[in-house]
Formats: C-alpha cells, structure tokens, sequence
C-alpha cells in the first residue's frame, strides 16, 4: 500500500513539473501576456500566526493565466497552539499530564501551479495543484507509572525526542484580489493533501524490567493514533516510537502580497 502512496505521489510530482515545463515553452513561443507588467508577488501568509508559524510565498506569472510558485513555511519548536483549549477538551488528567509539556516545530516547502479562471493572472479564483515536503519535529517528556507488585506505584518520565518527515501532493482553491496598486490579498479557502510520511521519536534511560514493562503497555496506546501507523521498542536502554504510512493535511490561510 505504501508503495502504491508514493508511486502515485511521484507521478503527481511528474505532473507538475511537466506542466511548468510546457507552459514555459508556449510562453516562449509567444502569447499575449504584457511582459512590461509587474509579474511576481511576494506574499506572507498571516493567517499562519495563529498556528504559530510563520509562512511565505513566491510567486511568478508564466502567461496570461497561468503562474507558478513556491512557499515555505517553518516553525521553531514550541508548544502546541491553544493548549489552553486542548485542555479543557481533554477529560484524562493522566492523558493531559502526557502531552502538556508536548513541543513540535516543522518546515515545509510547498511548489504549486495556478490556473487562474478569471481574464488575467494575480487576480480571481484559482485552482493550483502542488506537492509538499515537511519535516517536523517533536520533544515530549514521557511520563508512566510502575507498579512495585505490591499495589504501589511510582511515576517515571523518559525525554523522547525526534522528527517525521512527509511527502504529498494536493489541489489548493483559492482567491486572489489587487486592493491598491502594488499589494494584493490571496484567499487560500482549502488545499486538502495526501501522502506518505515515515520518522520515529526515541529517548535513553536505563529500565529494570518492570520500569519496561509499564512504558511498553503505555507505548502501545500510541498504536490506535488516526491515519499514521506506529511501531514501539522498549530495552534496558530505552524506548523507540516508529512512525510510517499515510499522511494528511490541509493548506488554508490569508496572505498579504506585494507585486513587483
């Protein structure tokens, strides 16, 4: 199955970088797009800061209806957003105590096509497929208890740190209007994406045979996490969490673009 992922990912891949390939050529050929007019667009996607990332955007007008373009997102490690409001929807103390102190960050680089369906480019609804790839990363201290046999328990943390890397392609609709004479508004209404991904998190300590035990019964709850599968090991000198199969995401936001 995963094989079959990312065989249909690359062909996507193939797909789009054909497709600037031809657009470029008939460009060259000649069309009757103005080449005296301003045609790229830096944008920042500040819709993102709500999610506490920090989004950007390059794009270039090929004809007169056609773009291509190039985003990059990135994140510093930090806690999850609205962890307030996570709480609060989380009924398990136990649960919340696991994942309150969870950090992750993430970079993504996003190339896309636009075919813009009203009469010029930089303006009017659109439809752009794209791929996407993205690291994240992720650090969570652990915690487990450890029964003694004798109906006592402890607590017990291990730092597991690590990183998950994906690859997917998607269709992003959008809308993109001029509000003044250099700068535009770009609508990124919905952009569903699909693919593969694979990483792990791991984490040292030294385990007597009870202490592994208990976080290898913990580890496994892991195992009933939506859409990715996961795999953990648990030794004397540790644990590993293994992460692979598909992958989904969703692009949205509001950008504010300076054409040049």
């Amino acid at each position: 199955m995963r094989e079959k992922f990312t065989k249909a990912i690359a062909i996507f891949s193939l797909m789009i970088i054909l497709s600037v390939l031809a657009i470029s050529t008939v460009h060259a050929q000649g069309s009757n797009y103005d080449d005296s007019d301003e045609k790229n667009l830096v944008k920042w996607n500040v819709g993102a800061l709500l999610l506490k990332n920090f989004s950007f955007q390059y794009e270039r007008a090929l004809t007169q209806k056609i773009s291509g373009a190039i985003g990059i997102r990135f994140s510093p490690k930090a806690k999850v957003p609205f962890s307030s409001a996570l709480k609060n929807a989380i009924d398990d103390e136990e649960t919340w105590g696991s994942i309150k102190n969870f950090k992750t960050g993430n970079f993504a680089i996003t190339p896309e096509v636009r075919f813009y369906l009203g009469k010029d480019v930089f303006r009017g609804f659109y439809v752009a497929p794209f791929i996407r790839f993205a690291n994240y990363t992720a650090a969570v201290p652990y915690s487990f208890d450890v029964e003694d046999g004798e109906g006592n328990s402890r607590t017990e943390v291990i730092q597991l740190d690590g990183k998950v890397n994906s690859f997917t392609g998607g269709v992003l609709f959008g809308a993109q209007w001029k509000v003044a004479k250099r700068f535009a508004i770009d609508w990124w209404i919905l952009g569903p994406n699909y693919g593969t991904s694979n990483g792990n998190i791991a984490g040292n300590k030294a385990l007597n045979q009870q202490e592994q035990d208990a976080l290898r019964e913990t580890l496994m709850d892991l195992e009933d996490l939506p859409i990715v599968k996961t795999k953990s090991s648990v030794d004397a000198n540790g644990a590993r969490v293994d992460f692979n199969g598909p992958w989904a995401g969703l692009r949205a936001g509001i950008s504010i673009g300076f054409r040049f």
